[in-house]
């Protein structure tokens, strides 16, 4: 098969789940093409990128000095989309002038996004699936595939922000002309396919696909007490609000106080580093937690073995946000990590609460508190966590047999199947 995939940017290092979804394809003799707004800004790329020479397939809307990219200023853009139009009319005419329907795309016509998009792919091969990463994107693709600027099938994978802050700010009815023209639509959790439902979706066209990690790349470590009596707590997350990282920073202050033996390492940047780092001087516990920075695949796969206990204290954000299911989560508990989450999302769904980890309430710092001292005073639990853990995301999110689910779902799309839940 010839796939695209559509997604927000790329490459992404806290989106690895949508990077083993494109190696597990390649991987099976698919041809794979990416299309994204932008690169992401990170300072470290996984390994992965340069080994399947990703950049070299991946093409960019707005970023790059190609001729089809579009400019930011207006004036550019007008002029240029009038170029464009006269030197591709042959590839797509009827593509290009529905491109221009105000009345049928709205914003996208003004901003003539739809126009640079459908042209993109007018220059580009066709595909037998365009598989798009979050809801917007559907939308996106779901324009290109009214207009005929794509002519293959359209999948949707649904993860988190896009069921709940995307909805919240656009209205119920967002996804509506994508519920009309997409052919297939994978929530990542059965939260969300139920949410799906309610939003209105073909209950025919929903199959829960979730999104997973290559548990061989993770050896399963029994959680041991250390000789020196230290304990390690581990985050990795960018950090920002639905991450909960204040919460934990909070929960290890006061654990501290019993317990000073704890080092708390928090991977991941984003745009709350600084608050954070403030928070963390104010209590005055510099010495015992560490902000780090981000780190690539193989470095938090180090800091992993190195970790006794993960934290993951996802929250609801004021803007409506929310995770899907933290693939960090599924990392730890393949390594055997105790870990300790929030009832947040799809967590529940991944996390079995007292037999591989604990789920608290969302901002629950005394429950933090609470588990992580329990943890502390009965480490005799951790090997028998470890295994519940590891044998859960063994049965329920290996990647490797989740991408064979996925072409299987590829297929029966292909061929005008409905879904099997």
């Amino acid at each position: 098969m010839e796939i695209a995939f559509i997604v927000r940017n790329f490459p992404c290092l806290s989106e690895t789940f949508i990077l083993n979804q494109i190696t597990g394809l390649i991987d099976r003799g698919h041809l794979v093409d990416i299309y994204a707004d932008n690169p992401r800004d990170d300072t470290t790329v996984h390994a992965d990128i340069e080994r399947y020479d990703l950049i070299n397939h991946t093409y960019y809307f707005h970023h790059g000095n190609t001729f089809e990219t579009m400019p930011k200023n207006m004036f550019v853009r007008i002029i240029k989309a009038m170029a464009l139009i006269i030197t591709n009319f042959h590839k797509g005419p009827m593509s290009l002038l529905r491109s221009l329907n105000i009345f049928r795309f709205g914003k996208e016509v003004v901003t003539l996004n739809l126009l640079y998009k459908t042209i993109v792919f007018l220059n580009r091969k066709s595909y037998d699936v365009v598989h798009c990463h979050f809801g917007p994107k559907g939308i996106s693709g779901a324009m290109l595939k009214d207009i005929g600027a794509i002519k293959g099938k359209v999948v949707t994978t649904f993860h988190g922000g896009d069921m709940t802050k995307f909805i919240k700010k656009n209205g119920v009815d967002v996804y509506e002309h994508l519920f009309e023209k997409g052919d297939a639509f994978l929530p990542i959790s059965d939260r969300w396919k139920n949410e799906l439902i309610r939003l209105g979706c073909n209950e025919r066209k929903i199959m829960v696909h979730r999104m997973g990690i290559d548990t061989n790349k993770f050896s399963l470590s029994q959680r041991t007490p250390k000789n020196t009596g230290g304990l390690q707590i581990l985050s990795v997350a960018r950090l920002i609000e639905k991450k909960g990282i204040q919460y934990s920073i909070q929960a290890v202050a006061r654990v501290l106080r019993e317990h000073p033996n704890i080092e708390y390492k928090i991977a991941g940047d984003g745009p709350l580093r600084k608050d954070l780092e403030k928070l963390v001087r104010g209590l005055n516990i510099a010495n015992n937690v560490k902000l780090c920075g981000w780190k690539s695949q193989e470095e938090i796969v180090e800091l992993m073995k190195d970790a006794d206990i993960l934290l993951a204290p996802s929250v609801t954000g004021e803007d409506g946000d929310q995770e899907g299911i933290p693939v960090i989560l599924m990392e730890a508990l393949s390594q055997g990590l105790p870990v300790i989450s929030t009832q947040h999302s799809g967590i529940p769904e991944l996390i079995q609460d007292g037999e591989s980890g604990f789920l608290l309430p969302e901002r629950d710092v005394d429950g933090l508190v609470e588990k992580l001292k329990y943890l502390i005073m009965h480490q005799d639990i951790w090997p028998q966590m470890g295994q519940a853990g590891r044998k859960y995301v063994e049965g329920n999110y290996d990647i490797n047999r989740l991408n064979d689910k996925l072409i299987d779902i590829y297929q029966r799309v292909l061929n005008n199947k409905p879904t099997e839940n």
